[in-house]
């Protein structure tokens, strides 16, 4: 017997992406303060935790997590290093190209870690 497809769970998905992003956060702080530079961390709990919690596969929604995702990123390296010219986000985000490379680099695969991991867990069917 093969498992009937499952619906996703849209808003237990986007409940689970609120706090697995929250989450992501603080543990972002908390590791820093160790001497660590995880910003891969909070869009990747995003997506973790949303994919999850869906229950089943949606693109639109893994899109959805996946833009979330590359906010949550710019917020969390705007609250850890602003930029020394305009400590704005509205500033930060226009100059987000003038951060360094590593920052660049690591948003762009969190995001695509959330984005993956928010497209759920289903399973394949396998050939029995």
């Amino acid at each position: 017997m093969s498992e009937p497809n499952r619906k996703p769970r849209i808003a237990l998905g986007l409940i689970a992406a609120a706090i697995g992003g929250c989450v992501g956060y603080f543990a972002f702080f908390w590791i820093t303060r160790q001497g660590f530079y995880a910003l891969i961390l909070p869009p990747a709990l995003l997506g973790v935790a949303a994919g999850y919690a869906v229950g089943g596969r949606s693109q639109v929604f893994a899109i959805v997590c996946g833009f979330a995702g590359l906010v949550l990123g710019i917020f969390t390296e705007w609250k850890f290093a602003p930029l020394k010219a305009d400590a704005s986000l509205v500033y930060f985000v226009t100059h987000v190209h003038e951060t360094q490379q590593l920052t660049q680099i690591l948003l762009a695969v969190g995001t695509v870690i959330c984005y993956r991991m928010a497209l759920g867990m289903d399973q394949r069917p396998t050939n029995n």
